[in-house]
């Protein structure tokens, strides 16, 4: 594999290091053994320098060692972690300026201290096989942790989206339609839609749509509904609109190449999120929402149906404006799948602009089955099977976790979802009951104690089963393991410090 320059200065420049060391030289002893200057060597450790032949000749027998020796690009043992990271696609693919990291400060810092670094490469290579980490996983972990390191808000692509706006739609009421992104993408950008049935060819019944660049083609998926089939095609004039060249060419996609694709993926996704949803308009009808003197879940749907939008959809563009424009920004995100007659609900997304509580992924425990996000399913379920209903249903939920106290306001969509596997989904919001929650939300203002709010049912919840302490609870469905080693745990320190 090629190198970048600046990865083989860095590898030059840790292997003079190490046999430096070796030697029992100290840098201005080098400097001057080898007629070099000592700010010259430090450069040359420090990954900026990459010497010339006559030079490397003079390191080389200022320390006793082969040319070759010095050359190559083999590191010792305890400093291959290093020199497999720089060989791997991570600091080239990885565009480490969206977390505010200088590529350069992290390549002064594994020449610093590369022992140390290495250590800690190690150990985060070991964490990742141990839980099975794909690259894939890899990078949607970084992709959510950017998401919510900027609330999940990107001026820059709303612009975008405003300027499309003012372009072909500058009518506020007026909606982008799906024969506006047809004829767009056909005539400006010239891409072709075509269909493909998902009955004839079961092995792309899980895939939304297929863009085959060579002929300029968009094929979709022909069971898809008015609402995904828009947002689809927002997408793709979304790919068309920026400029992003880097994309996946499956949806949902198959697998991710590299980080940029997947972050193209994100912003074209975004893009088509702001274009379908106009932002002014959904602050106006959120604004009117909040100012109720009681919670309506039916309101609520009332606004998915206007604009368009898959509850998921929605959530997401919610997620977007409410820190943006509301100043709410205690909220987490999360959606789970679920097949009629099954007792598992798997956790399918997640993201957190709330560090506090939340599902999160937590290996093989069982999560609580008091969420309403739970609940909804399975009132869905029911309703299915015994009254013939097969549409969506929204319920809202005060929830108090029992270990800490925290309130939360959740709200839970709950639908029928590619029905051909029978399965259904749940979509949920979840806002921190705070004062900043309550100065927005009228009908949470209304009472100074939560509980006492008739609209809106309160439950106590927890984490997960394993770590919970309510024992009388019915929906219990694991005793709390994690709970028992903590008690046992906080009993044997006590024991220790009665110890005289």
């Amino acid at each position: 594999m090629n190198l970048p320059a600046d990865h083989i200065r860095l590898l030059f420049g840790l292997k003079l290091r190490q046999l430096r060391l070796d030697k029992g030289l100290s840098v201005s002893e080098l400097a001057q053994q080898s007629g070099l200057s000592v700010s010259y060597v430090t450069e040359i450790e420090k990954g900026r320098k990459y010497p010339k032949a006559d030079k490397i000749s003079a390191l080389a027998n200022a320390m006793q060692v082969e040319y070759d020796t010095l050359v190559s690009l083999k590191l010792s043992k305890k400093l291959e972690p290093i020199s497999d990271l720089l060989r791997s696609k991570f600091l080239t693919e990885i565009p480490l300026e969206l977390f505010g990291i200088d590529p350069s400060d992290l390549l002064e810092l594994l020449a610093e201290a590369p022992a140390k670094v290495s250590a800690m490469i190690r150990t985060f290579m070991d964490i990742a096989l141990s839980y099975n980490m794909s690259v894939e996983r890899l990078y949607l972990t970084m992709l959510r942790s950017y998401q919510e390191l900027h609330d999940n808000y990107f001026p820059e692509i709303e612009a975008d989206a405003d300027r499309f706006l003012s372009e072909f739609a500058p009518t506020p009421s007026q909606p982008i339609t799906e024969g506006l992104l047809t004829n767009l993408l056909k005539t400006r950008y010239g891409v072709h839609i075509e269909y493909f049935d998902p009955l004839a060819q079961p092995e792309l019944v899980s895939l939304r749509s297929v863009f085959r660049p060579e002929h300029q083609t968009l094929h979709l998926n022909a069971s898809l509904s008015v609402e995904q089939r828009a947002f689809i095609l927002a997408r793709e004039v979304g790919f068309q609109f920026m400029h992003l060249k880097n994309r996946p060419y499956t949806y949902s996609w198959v697998e991710a190449e590299s980080f940029e694709q997947m972050l193209n993926n994100y912003k074209a996704s975004y893009f088509a999120g702001a274009i379908l949803i106009r932002r002014d308009v959904l602050v106006a009808k959120l604004s009117e929402l909040f100012a109720r003197d009681a919670w309506s879940n039916d309101a609520f749907l009332q606004l998915i149906t206007d604009f368009g939008a898959t509850p998921e959809r929605f959530f997401y563009r919610l997620s977007n404006v409410l820190p943006s424009q509301f100043g709410i920004d205690q909220l987490f995100f999360y959606r789970f799948n679920h097949v009629p007659g099954q007792t598992t609900f798997q956790l399918t997304k997640e993201m957190h602009l709330s560090r506090q509580q939340g599902p999160r992924g937590i290996v093989d425990e069982h999560f609580c089955r008091r969420w309403i996000a739970w609940t909804i399913l399975q009132e869905l379920q029911f309703l299915q099977q015994n009254k013939g209903f097969d549409s969506t249903l929204c319920r809202a939920q005060l929830s108090e976790y029992a270990d800490s106290g925290l309130q939360y306001l959740i709200i839970s969509v709950a639908h029928p979802f590619q029905p051909q596997f029978q399965q259904n989904m749940s979509v949920s919001m979840c806002f921190a009951v705070n004062d900043a929650l309550k100065s927005k939300m009228k009908f949470l203002a209304e009472s100074h104690d939560v509980k006492s709010l008739t609209d809106i049912p309160f439950r106590v919840v927890n984490q997960t089963c394993e770590r919970c302490g309510i024992f009388d609870c019915r929906e219990r469905v694991a005793a709390p393991t994690v709970l028992q080693k903590k008690r046992q745990f906080a009993a044997v320190k006590k024991a220790m410090d009665a110890l005289k």
